[in-house]
């Protein structure tokens, strides 16, 4: 009995404390079921349905049937998009299959941890690669920063689908749960890529939670103004930046995830966190709300130990924009954080929050976009108040288990 009684208090002992910890927490490993990190290797069955054109009455896809994704599919008109948990929904290459929720829309894709909803490439499993298909785009009412307040996606060349933001900060444009997203993100032309998930002006009632992005050609998730949160991310080995802010987001991120893999990356500068608060200078709004971000409990990982590879900096934080970071782990990386130049001056220091967050085996702390040290953000950071532990562990000694291949558990040992 004795034995027992101490056992439940270690156990209790521990869970608490790893509740208390940095990084992603829970009591169990809420990867189990639903996830999937060897993407090639799963063979989903041939399509037998095909979604085309606009879709302008409700319609729900059915776990019985395996759905192609030809060209942009537009749900459109007001109607509502409901996918049943455990259905596949591939998207076509040739054609740029991409599936976007327009302004006014909803897509209600709740998957469950047994039963998640999968979409992918219609390459077989060897074959498939990331930008196979365009990806998901969620387009909504909320505001934006930007002059009028309106915008015009430029992944959307049909005018007819294209605007987006307003005032609506309770916007809803539905749910997304379980879901899995892979190898998408395909090039439109020699600038434009779309991306795993794409959220434009997407307002505080839609639900983001449980999803896993993996193997996308450019970003995992493009926020592009709104103000929508998210909780139990996971964007695997992107190609871009695994989370991309501007116009004037208002987001926090929980208890989630970035591995990436030191060697993927593009040609432009490939971070886990890029936030900023325009697209252009001219654009920018100054009476509308700036680009801010909270990450609570957020892992950002390489699964590699390797900090010279080609992915430098955990988090790129541009002009006009703020962040607070609390309970975070950052490991493996050239520098924590990446300030602009302007915050390397007078007490802009203070528009960034950090605290009981844990930077391991990263180079630098705070440097500039060219990679230089900044002793006073150094200094400053390391405040007894600010809470910021720095640590050289190695990300084979941090997590529970960081192979990928068997079964990952990153939350802290």
């Amino acid at each position: 009995m004795k034995i027992k009684i101490l056992l439940f208090l270690l156990s209790s002992f521990y869970v608490a404390n790893a509740q208390s910890g940095q990084g992603i927490v829970g009591e169990s490993n809420w990867f189990n079921g639903w996830t999937n990190f060897k993407a090639k290797t799963v063979e989903y069955a041939q399509a037998n349905q095909i979604l085309t054109g606009d879709i302008k009455e409700n319609m729900t896809l059915t776990k019985g049937n395996v759905y192609l994704i030809m060209g942009t599919v537009h749900v459109a008109n007001n109607v509502v998009l409901t996918i049943e948990p455990g259905t596949v929904i591939r998207g076509d290459y040739n054609s740029n299959g991409t599936l976007t929720i327009v302004k006014g829309a909803k897509i209600i894709a709740e998957g469950t941890e047994t039963n998640p909803i999968v979409f992918t490439s219609n390459k077989p499993a060897s074959e498939r690669k990331p930008g196979d298909w365009g990806g998901v785009i969620l387009m909504g009412d909320a505001p934006i920063n930007r002059f009028g307040g309106v915008s015009a996606s430029f992944y959307e060349p049909n005018p007819l689908y294209s605007s987006f933001g307003g005032t609506n900060e309770s916007s809803d444009s539905g749910i997304l749960k379980y879901v899995r997203i892979e190898f998408a993100g395909k090039k439109i032309d020699a600038k434009i890529a779309l991306n795993g998930l794409t959220l434009v002006a997407v307002g505080n009632k839609t639900k983001i939670e449980y999803v896993q992005i993996s193997f996308s050609s450019d970003d995992s998730i493009e926020i592009v103004g709104g103000n929508v949160d998210f909780s139990n991310i996971i964007s695997y080995r992107c190609n871009d930046d695994d989370f991309d802010y501007s116009m004037g987001i208002q987001s926090t991120v929980n208890n989630s995830i970035v591995i990436r893999n030191p060697y993927a990356s593009d040609n432009t500068r490939s971070r886990c966190f890029e936030i900023d608060s325009y697209d252009k200078i001219e654009n920018y709004d100054p009476t509308k709300k700036k680009t801010y971000i909270k990450l609570n409990n957020v892992t950002m990982t390489n699964d590699e130990e390797n900090t010279m590879g080609l992915v430098k900096e955990a988090i790129s934080l541009k002009t006009d924009s703020f962040i607070e970071v609390n309970k975070c782990l950052v490991a493996g990386f050239s520098s924590f954080m990446a300030l602009d130049d302007k915050y390397l001056s007078g007490d802009n220091f203070k528009k960034i929050k950090v605290s009981n967050s844990r930077v391991d085996s990263c180079t630098e702390l705070f440097t500039n976009e060219a990679l230089v040290k900044d002793q006073n953000a150094n200094n400053w950071f390391m405040q007894s108040d600010k809470l910021l532990y720095i640590t050289n562990n190695g990300i084979n000694n941090l997590f529970m288990n960081n192979n990928v291949k068997k079964k990952p558990d990153f939350r802290l040992k």
